[in-house]
């Protein structure tokens, strides 16, 4: 009991710092006019999508710490698998738009302004959205309807497809094949469109000057680190040749891309980028004056 009281002490404050380290850098490009541009538009719609994504499930994983029955129901796992999912999906689609981003903005710079317009980036991240919420929907709405048997136990914190579909009876094979291509075309597509952006851009920086380097580099760098991060610790999980982990590797890589790699996302982007310093500390110097306005018009 102590141990789970430190843990629920210990995710409290990670997901809290999640939040407002995501929700400062929404504030930062909304105050700051000069950051109204593609790149930190696709930047706060990620950290918007940071926010759902730890908020699908540690509000649960929370609640299960203080509770001695730690009981989900079938349709609340349910759910959190679709949301859990869709978000992680919506995830991949928004990096590889960020990279196509990066790549426009230095490869194609002169036609820039003209391509990466206002509407196409609305466009683009709408897409994101909706392609993240379906791409999965069919299998998951298939394996709901399946028998399950045995032991209601799931060896894990929450309801990833790999637990539930092993207390299906009789097994799948076909739904889990189906899930595991949906999974490795959804990992693979936008990592390769991402590589690709990055070929062309260091094939682009190599040539100019030093000055030019850099900048590439800090405008692209904090990106491939997140990239690296989160690819990095799914592919582990889900494109590994084995396809049976052990149930605390298993809890540790899903913990890690679930919950530390949204902690850990607007360290990179604030540290490396300098307008998104400056902007954070706009944002925090006005947020007096935002409460001192709401507070003469109540």
């Amino acid at each position: 009991k102590e141990g789970q009281i430190f843990l629920f002490l210990l995710f409290s404050v990670l997901y809290l710092l999640t939040l407002m380290g995501n929700g400062s850098i929404i504030c930062a490009v909304y105050w700051d006019q000069r950051l109204h541009t593609p790149m930190y538009i696709l930047l706060t719609n990620f950290s918007f999508l940071e926010i759902w994504y730890v908020t699908s499930t540690v509000p649960n994983v929370l609640a299960n710490f203080l509770s001695d029955t730690k009981v989900i129901s079938f349709s609340g796992c349910f759910l959190q698998f679709y949301f859990f999912f869709s978000l992680g999906s919506t995830e991949c689609f928004s990096l590889a738009v960020m990279a196509f981003d990066r790549y426009l903005a230095i490869c194609q710079p002169l036609r820039y302004p003209t391509i990466m317009t206002g509407r196409l980036c609305t466009n683009l991240v709408v897409s994101c959205w909706i392609l993240g919420f379906f791409w999965f929907l069919i299998p998951i709405i298939i394996i709901s309807q399946m028998s399950f048997c045995g032991s209601r136990i799931i060896d894990h914190f929450l309801c990833d497809p790999g637990p539930p579909l092993a207390l299906t009876c009789p097994r799948a094979p076909v739904i889990e094949l189906t899930s595991s291509t949906l999974s490795s075309l959804l990992l693979g597509m936008p990592f390769l469109f991402i590589m690709v952006s990055y070929a062309l851009v260091l094939r682009a920086v190599l040539l100019p000057s030093a000055a030019g380097r850099r900048k590439a580099v800090s405008t692209c760098g904090s990106h491939l680190a997140v990239v690296s991060l989160f690819y990095g610790s799914v592919m582990v999980m889900y494109l590994s040749p084995t396809s049976e982990h052990e149930s605390g590797m298993q809890k540790l890589v899903t913990l890690f891309y679930s919950v530390g790699s949204p902690l850990i996302n607007p360290v990179i982007y604030s540290l490396r980028n300098k307008d998104m310093k400056h902007a954070l500390e706009k944002s925090l110097g006005n947020w007096p004056t935002f409460i001192l306005l709401q507070v003469k018009k109540n």
